[in-house]
């Protein structure tokens, strides 16, 4: 154990720094909870998009009476932005990083929400039984082993016509998006991440961004896992044709809908 205010140990080298995996990812997070949040602080539109993200899930009445999950919750960033789109909803938030989780229990949350340990490879057990109503993961599915399992995962426990935004670094495809990237990440992330001492975690969320789908791309894998009615929205500012919320839907639930009053997405 280290004495009260003392940041943990950071975590062994790994030995491909270019990318994190598992419980290397995890160890990561853990160590970098502590500034995660000045970091993104740096960002102004970075709650804001979250929030944006939230609201396209198109949750109606607040949110009374639905159950939502949120994958890869952080220190609650994401949290919150669902929380804000439907703050009657039970909200069940999901994170691999005890670190993080941390982080995210000390702020201060209704009763309707709570936070559960678990990676989100294992989902279907971290839930509390039955089937939810919408699900939120904010860059989350760009970090993951296999992340068309966890669609499939995510799509069983989705209700029938049940949601899923997802708010992800996928780059338009444009040649000028990936140059922007690659100078923000260069020029600020990287640095700052350094500074930190989490170097090894901010190198890897840079390259995980390159390597991973276009938007394009990740909406038909969203479909390849089985939900329909895919469609893409950019974020405005800098992170245009950077960063995009893709929604998609459960199939079926045609009575579903019409009993919610909500609308296809």
């Amino acid at each position: 154990m280290t004495p009260a205010g003392t940041p943990p140990p950071a975590p062994p080298a790994p030995h491909h720094a270019e990318r994190l995996c598992g419980e290397e990812l995890s160890a990561a997070f853990d160590h970098a909870a502590r500034g995660y949040d000045r970091l993104v602080a740096v960002n102004p539109g970075y709650h804001a998009q979250l929030r944006r993200s939230a609201r396209r899930l198109r949750l109606p009445g607040a949110g009374a009476k639905l159950r939502l999950l949120d994958l890869g919750c952080g220190t609650g960033a994401s949290t919150a932005a669902l929380l804000r789109a439907a703050p009657l909803a039970a909200i069940t938030a999901v994170d691999a990083s005890a670190g993080m989780l941390a982080r995210a229990r000390a702020r201060g949350w209704p009763p309707n929400v709570r936070f559960v340990h678990a990676p989100v490879e294992r989902i279907a057990e971290a839930a509390d039984g039955g089937r939810y109503d919408a699900a939120f993961a904010a860059y989350l599915f760009r970090n993951l082993r296999d992340p068309d399992a966890v669609l499939a995962a995510v799509r069983d426990l989705l209700r029938p016509g049940g949601r899923l935004a997802v708010h992800e670094y996928t780059l338009s495809g444009r040649p000028s998006a990936r140059l922007v990237w690659q100078l923000v990440h260069r020029a600020v992330v990287l640095p700052l991440g350094t500074l930190m001492g989490d170097r090894a975690l901010y190198r890897h969320l840079g390259n995980s961004v390159a390597r991973f789908d276009t938007v394009d791309a990740f909406a038909a894998r969203m479909r390849r896992a089985g939900f329909d009615r895919v469609r893409t929205a950019p974020m405005p500012g800098w992170q245009t044709g950077i960063v995009h919320t893709v929604v998609g839907r459960a199939p079926g639930g045609a009575e579903h809908r019409r009993a919610r009053g909500g609308t296809p997405g």
